[in-house]
């Protein structure tokens, strides 16, 4: 599995699409290095390919707010949950539950309602490096036994091949040219260009009648335009 180094190659929901079909589990983090927002570091928890947890660096939804907004908890005890979770170290949630008897699943309710919604904030950042690493620590509170589904965090995500990925129509002419995916990098370019170069090239067929010769050097001519435009 070989994801695109950099945001603006690719999207969020298809850098999800692809661990979620390798079926991996891991950390995707996304760094900004420009603008504003430089060093910022937002990682995406995953198991066996499904969203367990959502980290965001900067201001995310967070899980008092969403009980609060969707009436599932008295204010005066959210306050106090928050203050003793503050005090003993411990996660609102779990706070909630064990000590204020909230119904867990209106709680995992929200903790789901939160993923999702941290991951539409990730979904609005044009450009970060892409990094994957399969040792980082997941953080408390994720839900490992019973992950987002699919739908929960794919749906409504953008893909590449609805926005162009921010590359010029001639460049994605040149790319389905050489087979690649809009998102390829430039080793996976090579690597077509080569393959196609060999099986296209004239002198490999010796026994080509001088049509199909023809027909494998205006092949190759365009193969070898469109290698030369993605690499200048």
């Amino acid at each position: 599995m070989r994801l695109p180094g950099r945001l603006k190659l690719t999207t969020l929901g298809d850098l999800l699409g692809t661990l979620h079909r390798a079926g991996s589990s891991g950390t995707l983090e996304l760094v900004e290095d420009a603008g504003p927002t430089a060093g910022r570091t937002h990682r995406v928890h995953l198991r066996a390919g499904a969203v367990s947890a959502v980290e965001v660096d900067g201001a995310a939804p967070q899980l008092a707010e969403l009980l609060r907004a969707n009436g599932a908890i008295d204010e005066s005890v959210l306050r106090r949950s928050i203050l003793r979770s503050i005090a003993s170290r411990r996660l609102v949630g779990d706070v909630l539950v064990t000590e204020f008897r909230l119904d867990p699943c209106v709680v995992d309710r929200a903790v789901r309602q939160q993923l999702a919604l941290r991951l539409q904030v990730l979904d609005k950042i044009r450009d970060a490096r892409v990094c994957f690493r399969v040792t980082a620590k997941t953080p408390p509170g994720a839900l490992s036994s019973d992950p987002l589904r699919p739908q929960e965090f794919l749906a409504g995500k953008r893909r590449a091949r609805e926005r162009g990925i921010g590359i010029s129509v001639d460049d994605l002419r040149a790319r389905r040219v050489l087979g690649v995916e809009a998102t390829a990098d430039s080793v996976e370019v090579k690597r077509a260009y080569r393959r196609l170069a060999r099986s296209l090239h004239p002198d490999t067929h010796p026994n080509a009648t001088p049509e199909e010769r023809q027909d494998l050097a205006s092949r190759f001519s365009e193969l070898t335009a469109a290698y030369r435009r993605l690499s200048a």
